[in-house]
């Protein structure tokens, strides 16, 4: 789902639809999310174009497949149509998730020490409350793998359903341990979908169909990291929520995209976030604030650009490491490895190799310096 600038809304209230992939001015979803989000709503029998309304999503975008939705306004019809069948699962499920499931699950898993404590917290409550699907973590050597199989076959939107428990759960984990868990890659149990290119934006730019089952893999060191939130954060953060959870740790973010372009475009001479600021004529304060809004920091999307750049100079390019390091601003290269360690779970030079290994190269789209963060 899309990015840069903000523009003015059209003065007809359309959302009119942007062709050639997930590239616009403003943050969206492609329009099959939101008939997928009112399968349930169908299902029931009951009329959509209420609450599309009330969202001001013109019903008549739902025939366009090419249309697209802003964000905010998909993030609100997501918590009209909860509120509207008392069900966060949308009416998609053999049984309802009644109001307050999120917030539950949220609070089940805040006490965990770890990421993976809360994983394993996460995987006990589903259990209890959505009998259609299983979910289980399994590790392998360097890799963990997040694996979702239907316990009983989804009759009623099938690939929504798919897609809105990992978002969930993708999104709940990274804003547990305050920082975008990259994903390596995700096989998702259906054929390709039309909107498939809105998930390099969404999960990975590595994604594989027609999979047995579900399966996200990410490094499985980031198992270890802490979990960073308390209860206060958590007041915040259920304000707005579940349907918040869809603006947050996209790549398409206004002010992360426009803050890293800024970054991007001094290397190697590294910015602090008072320099940015004035670059961008707002406050220190008003950019931290922003950044926030949006699920991130000034260090998460430093830290983000730092981490495509090296991976895209190991995979597409025999620079030493030594020269990425420099080129990427670090102040000897002792500090980049540790760096590169901290966002990938291996050294660099082990990054490379295991990048040949797997015959060489990492999508562009996935991890160019002039993609989106």
């Amino acid at each position: 789902m899309p990015y840069p600038e903000k523009t003015a809304r059209p003065m007809s209230g359309s959302v009119p639809p942007v062709g050639g992939g997930p590239t616009t001015t403003r943050a969206s979803v492609a329009v099959a999310f939101v008939d997928g989000m009112l399968a349930g709503l169908r299902h029931a029998g009951q009329a959509t174009e209420p609450l599309l309304e009330r969202a001001h999503i013109p019903a008549e975008v739902l025939s366009d497949a090419s249309a697209r939705v802003p964000i905010d306004r998909y993030a609100e019809l997501y918590n009209l149509i909860n509120h509207e069948l008392d069900d966060e699962g949308f009416g998609l499920f053999s049984v309802p998730l009644r109001a307050g499931t999120f917030e539950f699950l949220c609070r089940s898993i805040i006490t965990a020490p770890t990421l993976a404590g809360a994983i394993e917290r996460s995987i006990r409550f589903l259990r209890l409350v959505l009998p259609d699907f299983a979910v289980r973590l399994d590790s392998r050597q360097e890799l963990a793998y997040l694996v979702i199989t239907e316990a009983r076959p989804l009759h009623i939107g099938r690939v929504f359903a798919f897609e809105w428990l990992l978002r969930l759960l993708h999104g709940l984990f990274s804003w547990l341990v305050g920082r975008g868990i990259v994903l390596d890659s995700v096989a998702f149990p259906y054929p390709r979908p039309e909107h498939a290119d809105d998930y390099a934006l969404i999960y990975t730019a590595h994604s594989i169909f027609d999979a047995e089952k579900l399966t996200a893999t990410f490094a499985a060191n980031l198992l270890e990291l802490p979990i960073r939130r308390d209860e206060t954060a958590l007041q915040t953060f259920l304000d707005g929520a579940p349907g918040k959870l869809t603006t947050l740790y996209r790549r398409d973010r206004e002010m992360v995209l426009r803050v890293r372009r800024a970054l991007r475009d001094a290397l190697p001479v590294p910015k602090a976030l008072a320099e940015v600021a004035c670059a961008l004529h707002i406050s220190p304060r008003t950019l931290h604030r922003r950044l926030e809004e949006e699920g991130s920091s000034f260090q998460a999307v430093k830290d983000a650009l730092r981490r495509d750049v090296a991976i895209n100079s190991l995979a597409k390019s025999g620079r030493p490491v030594a020269q990425i390091a420099a080129d990427l601003g670090f102040a000897d290269t002792a500090a980049f490895y540790r760096a590169f360690l901290r966002w990938t779970g291996m050294a660099p030079a082990h990054y490379r190799r295991r990048l040949q290994a797997a015959g060489g190269g990492v999508s562009g789209r996935g991890h160019d310096a002039s993609g989106p963060p």
